[in-house]
């Protein structure tokens, strides 16, 4: 099977903070350092090091995809599938596994606590009383943000009920493993119920609540739950899955998110490089990022260069409804909770600590998340760079490990090759 590579750097002439990677182990600034003019950097250590990854098997194909200050890049390698030799490109679509939980769940939340809708110490119960068991009382918001709600990780509710209403009630009845706040286990349950939460206090379905408020106002065309059909020959397979008994490809690959209509916090959410480059630079935007430029933000034109196309467009005005983050709310979500001794945890989202997905060189002001279809997502909110890495390392099979490492390598070597730049 034939493998090709594309790269591309979109935007305008390249811009670099003069300080990239200075001070990557004090706080966040108060304000962003002076950028300064340089050449285009050189990607080609990281590029090299992708492709030889996707080519020695760790996934059939990947996507790299990186903002940083006055630039993007884009790099795709590898083919779709292991039986679909069309190549990758910042188009191609990925089942996002458990990064739904930060780019849907976690956002949907921050919105929902800036509105006054949820308090981050409220006790759940007070908007799923059905939360009900041994302890369950004390469980607040904030617990199952951070993953300390004493819950379980995980039950096959897709073989224990048969509809998303009898899942939800499953997941109400799980008891706890251990008293609320006293340990830290990433937990697919609770993110279930703070499905059910949201959508009770918006009386919206996850899906259609992320659309309106979020996919849609920033443009994030290629975003979304359950893909239509016409989608398919853009989106990546993933796994020969038993339970099903075929390839999956525009199918989720959670069981559990599918046998709740392919609509949970958990997992569930499709998109491509591109529309999460868009994601994090709006996510900069509210945390007061310097002049990068998504699609539809700013003027002037946009040039998107590969291998395989020329895209030209106009971007637009941003729509009136763009929506916002305040800063207040950001910070809270953004900040690690420290709930549990030694606990890496922020609200929904991770932060770098060593041996992680994040590498050595983010700064402690960064976030993430990981999927396990093969997927991560790294924003550094104190250098304004994001690191967007997409595979479907699951397809043919999930038995596949050689993938993780491959996560910290790369970014460590983005953030290496920004830093020769700022030299």
């Amino acid at each position: 099977m034939g493998r090709r590579a594309a790269g591309a750097v979109i935007g305008r002439p390249v811009v670099l903070l003069t300080v990239i990677l200075a001070g990557c182990s004090t706080p966040r600034p108060e304000a962003s350092p002076a950028p300064m003019p340089t050449p285009s950097p050189d990607w080609h250590p990281v590029t090299v090091f992708l492709d030889s990854a996707v080519a020695t098997g760790a996934a059939p194909g990947a996507v790299l995809a990186v903002l940083y200050p006055g630039g993007r890049f884009v790099h795709g390698t590898g083919q779709m599938g292991a039986d679909d030799p069309a190549p990758t490109s910042d188009s191609t679509v990925y089942d996002l596994a458990s990064l739904t939980k930060v780019v849907g769940l976690t956002t949907a939340l921050m919105f929902a606590v800036q509105e006054n809708r949820v308090e981050l110490d409220a006790q759940v119960q007070r908007y799923v009383p059905a939360f009900a068991g041994a302890g369950k009382d004390r469980v607040t918001v904030r617990m199952l943000l951070a993953h300390a709600s004493g819950l379980p990780a995980w039950r096959p509710l897709f073989r224990q009920t048969s509809d998303r209403a009898a899942a939800f009630a499953l997941v109400d009845s799980t008891p706890l493993e251990v008293p609320p706040g006293t340990r830290e286990k990433y937990s697919d349950l609770g993110a279930i119920v703070l499905t059910q939460l949201l959508e009770s206090v918006f009386q919206d379905r996850l899906d259609t609540l992320l659309e309106r408020r979020l996919f849609q106002p920033l443009g994030m065309a290629s975003t979304r739950f359950l893909p239509p059909p016409e989608w398919r020959p853009r989106i990546a397979p993933t796994e020969m899955q038993p339970w099903r008994g075929h390839v999956l490809r525009g199918e989720v690959h959670d069981e559990n998110a599918a046998i709740m209509d392919g609509v949970s916090g958990h997992a569930g959410l499709f998109s491509s490089a591109d529309d999460l480059l868009t994601f994090a630079e709006w996510l900069l935007d509210q945390a007061g990022g310097p002049g990068t430029r998504a699609a539809g933000a700013g003027g002037g034109q946009t040039v998107i260069q590969t291998n395989a196309r020329t895209q030209e467009g106009l971007a637009g005005e941003r729509p009136p409804d763009r929506p916002t983050i305040r800063p207040t709310v950001l910070a809270e979500f953004t900040r690690r909770q420290d709930l549990i001794p030694g606990s890496t945890r922020a609200l929904g989202w991770d932060t770098p600590a060593p041996g992680h997905s994040s590498g050595g060189l983010l700064s402690p002001s960064s976030i993430g998340h990981t999927g396990s279809t093969g997927t991560s997502l790294w924003i550094d909110l104190q250098h304004h760079v994001a690191i967007v890495l997409l595979s479907n390392r699951v397809n043919p099979t999930r038995d596949n490990p050689r993938w993780a490492p491959v996560r910290g390598r790369i970014a460590d070597l983005v953030m290496t090759t920004l830093l020769e730049e700022a030299r």
